[in-house]
């Protein structure tokens, strides 16, 4: 029975020790690494001469975080498995450490058996994904079709009128500036305010913000 090398990374001493010690209970697994911050970790596995096949890894870190970390051995070593163990239940944390390169990610209070289960499946698989990242996943996935849906909807003259309106330009300002008539403008405001579904300029805004509309 192949015994699967495993490290922890992270910075709660408390949690790092009680999981290394629930690990090492089972003969199918062995903690051969348990580092506090990201930059240790890499250091370490640097001069290693046995590295691990699968990662544990906390994503608030300091020197070098778990997502920073995750993405370094997804350029160096593509081979080790990151899961993420953490806190944090934020879909933009779990897609941050998705893209980095995790292949699984778990909150630290789920039962241990999930825990093994996950470790067993990336080592053999590739990649472990329980019921609440997948309702995460599918969460970012529905809001980024109704924004995909909602952008195609706006017109050029729209997308024109959006980009100033991150200026401070005034309405009758932008209608020099797009050589249109106030009363034009006006009109583009109400359609792109019910298209999508924003009340005011700086809801307006913030929605271009994050969609790089200005």
């Amino acid at each position: 029975m192949k015994t699967i090398p495993i490290a922890i990374v992270d910075d709660h001493t408390l949690m790092s020790k009680a999981l290394e010690n629930m690990i090492m209970e089972n003969p199918q697994y062995s903690v051969i690494m348990n580092h506090p911050n990201g930059e240790d970790f890499i250091a370490d596995l640097e001069k290693a001469s046995e590295l691990p096949a699968v990662v544990l890894m906390d994503i608030n870190m300091p020197y070098k975080n778990g997502i920073e970390t995750t993405e370094w051995l997804s350029e160096h070593h593509p081979e080790i498995k990151v899961i993420a163990l953490t806190m944090e239940d934020d879909e933009k944390v779990l897609i941050k450490m998705l893209k980095a390169g995790a292949k699984g990610y778990l909150l630290k209070d789920m039962q241990p058996s999930i825990l093994f289960q996950a470790i067993d499946t990336v080592f053999d698989k590739g990649s472990f994904y329980t019921d609440f990242v997948a309702q995460k996943l599918l969460k970012v996935k529905t809001e980024d079709l109704k924004t995909a849906s909602l952008l195609s909807e706006l017109k050029d003259k729209e997308k024109e009128f959006i980009k100033w309106a991150c200026s401070e330009l005034t309405y009758k300002e932008i209608a020099d500036k797009m050589f249109l008539s106030p009363k034009t403008i006006d009109g583009y405001r109400d359609s792109v305010f019910t298209k999508l579904e924003i009340k005011n300029r700086v809801g307006l805004v913030l929605f271009a913000l994050k969609h790089d509309l200005c």
